[in-house]
C-alpha cells in the first residue's frame, strides 16, 4: 500500500513538472524563435539609447575598425538606413544568414548602409581569421572589426548573430537575435526604408 502511495506521488510530481515545462516552453518559444523581429521603442527597456520620455530610441554611436585599421563610427552613416549585423566566422547561424545579407547588399547597397561588425575578441576570432572567411566566401559587403568590443558593449550583444535595423535619422527601429532568413531581413529593411 505504501509503495502505491509513493508511486502516485511521484507520478503526480512528474505530471506537474511536465505541465510546467510545457507552459514555460509555450510562453517563451515565440519570443526566442529565429526570424522574429522585435520592434524597438523607448517603452521596451531593451533598445539601446532608450529614454523614458516616450521618444524614439536613438542608436548609440560606437567605434569599429576597417581591415586596414581605420576608425569608423556609426554616426558616419546617418542619412541612410543602416542594417547593423554582429557576427563571427566561427558562428554557424552567422554563416547561414550571410548569403542573404550579401544578396541584399548587392541589391540595395546604394540606398542602405550594411555594417557587418565582426566580434573580434583577438582569441577565438581575429581580424585575420574573419578576413580569411570573408575572402573565401567572396562577400563584398562592408566588414568592420570590433577589436575594442566597443560596439558589442554599447549594444549589449551577448549572442550571435544579432541584427539591428536603424532608420535614416539614426533611430533603432527593430532588432533580431539569431539568424534571420531573407524574408525577415526584407521585413526589417522595409521598416527602415
Amino acid at each position: 500500500m505504501r509503495n502505491k502511495k509513493v508511486f502516485f506521488i511521484l507520478l503526480l510530481v512528474f505530471v506537474l513538472l511536465l505541465g510546467g515545462a510545457y507552459l514555460l516552453y509555450s510562453g517563451l518559444a515565440p519570443r526566442l524563435s529565429p526570424n522574429r523581429l522585435a520592434a524597438q521603442s523607448s517603452e521596451s527597456g531593451e533598445s539601446p539609447g532608450s529614454d523614458t520620455a516616450g521618444q524614439r530610441a536613438e542608436a548609440p554611436d560606437f567605434t569599429v575598425y576597417t581591415r586596414d585599421g581605420e576608425e569608423a563610427q556609426l554616426s558616419d552613416y546617418v542619412g541612410k538606413p543602416v542594417v547593423l549585423n554582429f557576427w563571427a566566422s566561427w558562428c554557424g547561424p552567422c554563416q547561414m544568414e550571410m548569403p542573404d545579407f550579401q544578396k541584399k547588399y548587392l541589391e540595395l547597397g546604394g540606398d542602405i548602409h550594411f555594417l557587418m561588425v565582426n566580434m573580434t575578441d583577438g582569441d577565438r576570432e581575429t581580424v585575420e581569421s574573419a578576413d580569411a572567411f570573408i575572402k573565401e566566401k567572396e562577400y563584398t559587403f562592408p566588414v568592420f572589426y570590433d577589436t575594442d568590443i566597443d560596439a558589442a558593449a554599447v549594444y549589449g550583444v551577448y549572442s550571435l548573430p544579432t541584427t539591428y535595423f536603424i532608420d535614416a535619422d539614426g533611430y533603432v527601429t527593430a532588432r533580431a537575435s539569431g539568424a534571420v532568413d531573407a524574408e525577415t531581413l526584407q521585413r526589417g529593411i522595409d521598416m527602415i526604408s
